[in-house]
């Protein structure tokens, strides 16, 4: 029997079109292993300088001086090295012991890892530096040595396959990824970024206690805000309950550090209800000392989280079943019944949910300049006059109170004009990092005389 060319044509090209996919996509895998695998200090002068390190120190005894750290978690939440973040913590403790610090450590998103000459890198060196250069003005002026400046670069891969429009594909296997993460290994780092925080406390004697002037920021993007609000979640809600009127005491609501800076993260925002509805309970009024606790930053122009993500969330849910929820918003005339559908709840980004906004953040009408440190020292006093569906003016852009909760309440979800994050990548801008920049600022100013 005579097979037919025709056939044997089609079988063949199958064959080689799936040979040749499987290539491409074997080929096109990130690296699935450390980049920083060097764990001695390294001086960082430009571009390409301590490209393994995980270990830097940036313009030592100048202005501008921080340390950089990188530790780096694989696809199943686990420490790639353990010795490379002992080391770099073994470090940070150190200086910790003698100095005060501001910690600042950061979790990359989607399409990004610790990959010499990633932007985000980048990005995150010009912020440090940019702290760094406020908090020696600041120590000038007010005659204290400045705090020395401690940034961490958590590495995992945001990116498994590299080939362009392909690695597009990879959204939702990432986003599982980010959330096992947060769950495993990265809380255990988050815990002892703390613990450097409060070293001093635990060294110091009763007879000479010392004032807490070491700070912590935590930032994710994209999915690194996935992988920071998993790993947290659970601590803030029990760190804020501890808080509530008719427990022990009454007191500013705590959270993790400092503060917890989410840009456009990539999670549902079914999974910010348990903290929403624990500080809009009772409508309680806050402290005019309280600061923001946590603040989410979405682009309306972040389509990632817009579009593709309900999309694909409506699949994913389709044989989950919700109800609706009655909850309410605090206005200025009390308490305002409202309707939580739990299943546009479950499909949409926490961003992208209005039930949950609380702010907007738009250009500024004026630009408001800054000159010296005096108008930074003044940050926390302007924050203690929020008023409802009130506005803050900073310095290139404007806070605008929605009139959903209680002023000063500590969890911000803030939806930004697309002027100031122009997509889901894209979250350097200018104006952003000036308005994140004071958000530090704010949250980690130094006691002095007695006073913040």
């Amino acid at each position: 029997m005579i097979k037919n060319p025709t056939n044997i044509n089609i079988k063949s090209c199958i064959q080689l079109y799936l040979i040749f996919s499987v290539f491409l996509i074997i080929n096109g895998c990130a690296q699935n292993d450390a980049y920083r695998i060097n764990f001695a200090p390294c001086t960082f002068n430009q571009p390409g300088d301590c490209s393994q390190n995980a270990l830097q120190y940036y313009a030592p005894s100048q202005a501008a001086e921080y340390r950089l750290g990188f530790v780096e978690f694989d696809d199943q939440g686990q420490l790639r090295q353990r010795e490379q973040m002992e080391a770099v913590l073994d470090n940070y403790f150190t200086v910790a012991a003698k100095d005060d610090v501001l910690l600042i450590l950061f979790i990359h998103g989607w399409h990004h890892s610790a990959r010499p000459g990633d932007d985000n890198i980048h990005e995150f060196r010009k912020l440090l530096e940019k702290i760094a250069r406020i908090e020696n003005t600041s120590a000038n002026l007010n005659s204290h040595a400045p705090r020395k400046i401690l940034g961490l670069y958590v590495g995992w891969r945001g990116e498994s396959i590299e080939i362009p429009i392909l690695n597009k594909i990879t959204f939702w296997e990432r986003k599982n990824t980010a959330h096992e993460i947060g769950l495993e290994g990265v809380t255990e780092l988050l815990l002892k970024m703390e613990e450097i925080t409060n070293i001093k406390m635990g060294i110091a004697s009763t007879e000479e206690p010392k004032t807490r002037n070491n700070r912590l920021i935590v930032i994710g993007h994209s999915f690194g805000g996935t992988v920071l609000y998993t790993a947290l979640q659970q601590i803030m809600a029990d760190r804020f309950i501890d808080s509530r009127p008719n427990k022990t005491y009454s007191d500013d609501a705590k959270g993790f550090g400092d503060l917890v800076i989410l840009m456009n993260p990539a999670f549902e925002a079914i999974r910010f209800a348990t903290l929403y509805d624990i500080s809009q309970q009772d409508c309680r009024n806050y402290f005019p000392s309280q600061l923001p606790r946590m603040v989410i930053l979405t682009s309306e122009k972040d389509y990632a989280t817009r579009f593709a993500f309900p999309l694909g969330r409506s699949f994913s849910t389709i044989f989950e079943t919700h109800t609706t929820s009655k909850r309410h918003h605090c206005t200025a005339n009390g308490p305002k019944e409202i309707f939580i559908k739990q299943g546009e709840a479950d499909r949409n980004a926490i961003g992208h949910f209005k039930p949950y906004h609380t702010h907007e953040l738009v250009p500024a009408t004026t630009k408001q300049l800054r000159s010296d440190d005096a108008k930074y020292s003044h940050l926390k006093n302007i924050w203690s006059k929020q008023i409802n569906e009130g506005t803050l003016h900073f310095e290139d852009v404007d806070l605008i109170h929605l009139g959903n909760t209680k002023p000063l309440n500590p969890y911000l979800n803030i939806y930004v004009d697309g002027k100031l994050i122009p997509d889901h990548i894209k979250i350097w801008g200018d104006s952003i990092s000036d308005f994140i920049r004071d958000l530090i600022v704010l949250s980690s100013l130094p006691v002095q005389n007695g006073k913040h």
